[in-house]
């Protein structure tokens, strides 16, 4: 079945149709060309025109000039709109008139980097030009690096290999260095938070070490759409740039359907879970041919979703390779086949979670299901985006789980439509990051009294802290490493910690095999002792997870269920910075300690989702010091509204924030938390907490902070939007009690009079 006589079905089919509240048609958009800059190498027009690119799109146009202009520049357009010209043309004009010239890129990850070395090395090819472009990461043979050092005029690489392997090796790099002319960033939405900060600093060092070496690189970024791309690309760089955002491609009819899982349960507004109705949607897809992708948001939801489609397509001898999962976890060589798979189109359905969100060609997929709102809208047209990438008619389905967010978002598609992308936010100076940047860049070059890294005011102060602690020594006017570790290692760009778990299949007594990966944070709930961890839709038990060692054992085993873990989290103020008690409530901004323990795991079956039975986790607490924004609400309101009401009322204003704040802060859900006490400790008052889940803070609550009470207008609008009677999961939360959205209603009337 094509993909209009599947739209046309659909609208047909009156039990899907019913659960529908939005059905928009973005019409087919024609192409806006531009031109070629006249100075151009005739030798790039030329083979440009042999592969069907007569003119370029208007935005090309204007990056091209841009960048053969020497001007830092940043080029926001939809996926698919042709964004790899617009550093590629420049770079390789570079080379062809300046044979020693050099261009480093810079991709997220290793995926995107193999995708678009072959792209490059593709034109390559076709012009007969003697340019040399090598990817360089992790993969890349020991026998081919020195090769690649001399000799590579593009240098492909990921910011983890140049912070570990090409910054502190500069000495071996000195022709690259020399003659950088241009630095690539390509999908720079992509760093925000942790990440984007550890980038914005390994840029820091990276100018440092081009100005030692005499060379002052023009940046090329990329984007796809966000509210504030000039500013994030200001700061990840630290100049100023030139912005492009004229999108001239063409694209295809798109179909954006927003669909609400049915209610089950009038009275308690209980709705059948978005898991279940993202199933039926995706095996109606498979059943018909349409080859498709379904985003998830948690590990977990991918591989019980991978597991119920593989299990609808088994053959006789249990293969299922038309469906496959993909998430971060799985190693390297595993995601590259998966994704070859998807291009040759021999897989119908792929479910992941946001990792194949970024421009990684996957060939002509005809339909992307969302289970459950990503959390921004950059993300969802993102995810939109790997569907109809060749200008075909497309499908999107977002099927809305019943948190708030969600619901608020499917009740209203028309603010989904008019809202503007939200803002990628990084802190650089964060003083937990920055310090261990600092230590890089003094290991890569003595620092000389009175240089600052790039435009680090504090860097003195830093560097004579680390002198008092004997990583530095300062001798001659100068700062020089003396510690005997290498820093670098030390440093994982894309967490605050550097701590991996490796996950060993001991299914085999005599072959042992590590067959994925997790990061500190997450080991508690997915792989404590007697978890089923899922693997490509595979289930295997925990038979151990060795703490001290970093690694987990597993046995492959056939169970009717899945586990899911319970976290208890307990918070203590370690220093208040800043506090107002003036304006709709009183507020506060500190560092604070926060303790997490996992104790008991549920164990849930697969096809009715009941739960089947817990058992207790013995891991050890785990603490992390982080900043946090904290609302203390007026003493007297337990009189007022008496104990149990109050906190069932302060347990709704807690969900609703939890998924309100992304929204405007466009990070994931996982890196802001938020805690409630209905008397505090610390304050005496009824109390909500919303702290940074990254150690040392990364900027989120500060930001909450100066919002003052506008999250809580926001929630304010929510509850009034859900057409309960008396707070559901879709508003106040599951676990609210009784009453908790008229009292939440008359407490927030309260205090946003005041």
């Amino acid at each position: 079945m094509t993909i209009q006589e599947y739209i046309s079905a659909l609208r047909q089919d009156p039990e899907f149709m019913d659960n529908v509240t939005g059905w928009q048609v973005l019409p087919a958009r024609p192409a806006r060309y531009g031109e070629f800059p006249e100075a151009l190498d005739a030798r790039i027009v030329e083979t440009l025109k042999k592969r069907g690119i007569e003119r370029p799109y208007i935005h090309q146009s204007q990056a091209i000039r841009a960048a053969v202009a020497g001007q830092d520049l940043v080029v926001v357009t939809p996926t698919a709109s042709g964004k790899t010209l617009c550093y590629n043309v420049p770079v390789l004009d570079a080379i062809l008139r300046d044979e020693a010239a050099r261009a480093l890129y810079l991709f997220p990850t290793k995926a995107l980097s193999s995708d678009q070395v072959a792209e490059l090395y593709g034109m390559i090819q076709d012009m007969g030009a003697d340019i040399k472009a090598y990817t360089y990461d992790g993969d890349t043979p020991a026998s081919a690096r020195t090769a690649i050092r001399q000799a590579g005029h593009v240098v492909v690489t990921n910011p983890d290999m140049l912070h570990q392997g090409i910054l502190p090796n500069h000495t071996k790099w000195v022709k690259l260095f020399e003659n950088l002319r241009y630095v690539v960033i390509d999908e720079i939405h992509a760093y925000r938070g942790v990440f984007g900060s550890n980038l914005a600093n390994v840029i820091r060092r990276l100018k440092r070490v081009c100005a030692f070496y005499g060379a002052h690189p023009t940046f090329i970024c990329c984007s796809a759409t966000i509210r504030n791309p000039r500013e994030l690309t200001e700061t990840m760089i630290g100049k100023p740039v030139y912005l492009v955002d004229d999108n001239g491609a063409p694209a295809g009819e798109r179909h954006v359907v927003f669909y609400n899982p049915p209610v089950v349960n009038a009275q308690l507004g209980i709705r059948a879970g978005s898991i279940p109705e993202t199933r039926k949607i995706a095996a109606s897809l498979l059943e018909n041919g349409v080859q498709h992708i379904v985003f998830a948001r948690s590990r977990l939801t991918v591989e019980v979703l991978t597991r119920y489609l593989k299990d609808m397509v088994r053959d006789p001898l249990g293969n299922a390779g038309r469906v496959r999962g993909y998430r971060g976890g799985y190693l390297p060589t595993q995601r590259r086949e998966i994704e070859r798979e998807l291009r040759a189109g021999r897989i119908t359905s792929v479910v992941s979670t946001n990792a194949l969100e970024l421009g990684i060609d996957i060939g002509q997929l005809d339909a992307c299901v969302l289970c459950g709102y990503p959390g921004t809208i950059a993300s969802t047209w993102q995810q939109a985006g790997r569907a109809g990438r060749r200008g075909s008619v497309s499908l999107l389905v977002l099927v809305a789980s019943s948190g708030p967010l969600d619901q608020y978002i499917i009740q209203h598609p028309e603010y989904f439509f008019r809202q503007s992308p939200e803002q990628a936010l990084i802190n650089p100076d964060n003083l937990y990051i920055l310090l261990n940047h600092v230590k890089c860049a003094a290991y890569e070059l003595p620092f000389e009294d009175g240089e600052r890294l790039d435009n680090v005011e504090d860097t003195g102060e830093l560097l004579e802290y680390l002198k008092d602690e004997s990583i530095l020594r300062h001798v001659g006017g100068k700062y020089y490493w003396s510690a005997e570790e290498f820093p670098q290692a030390g440093i994982n760009l894309r967490s605050a910690t550097d701590q991996n778990f490796l996950i060993v299949d001991i299914t085999d007594p005599k072959k042992h095999r590590v067959i994925g990966e997790m990061d500190r944070f997450t080991v508690p709930m997915l792989l404590h002792r007697y978890a089923i961890y899922m693997h490509e839709g595979t289930q295997y038990q925990v038979e151990e997870l060795d703490f001290d060692d970093k690694k987990a054992y597993i046995r492959r085993v056939d169970v009717g269920y899945y586990t899911d873990a319970d976290m208890t989290t307990s918070l203590k103020v370690l220093d208040e910075f800043e506090r107002e008690d003036d304006g709709p409530l009183a507020r506060a901004r500190g560092e604070v300690l926060a303790s997490t323990i996992v104790t008991v795991f549920k164990k849930i079956a697969f096809d009715t989702h009941e739960n089947l039975g817990w058992g207790p986790v013995t891991l050890p607490e785990l603490e992390m010091q982080t900043t946090a924004a904290w609302w203390m609400l007026p003493e007297d309101l337990e009189s007022v509204y008496g104990k149990e009401p109050l906190k069932n009322a302060m347990v709704g204003l807690a969900h609703l924030l939890r998924h309100i704040a992304p929204m405007y802060l466009m990070c994931a859900p996982q890196d802001l938390h938020v805690v409630y006490h209905v008397k505090d400790t610390f304050t005496q008052r009824p109390t909500i907490y919303l702290y940074d889940s990254v150690p040392g803070g990364i900027g989120l609550s500060d930001k909450v902070y100066d919002m003052e009470g506008e999250l809580l207008s926001r929630a304010r609008e929510l509850l009034a939007a859900c057409p309960c009677r008396d707070g559901c999961p879709s508003c106040v939360g599951a676990s609210a009690g009784p009453g908790a959205k008229r009292t939440l209603i008359r407490l927030l009337d309260g205090l946003l009079d005041r």
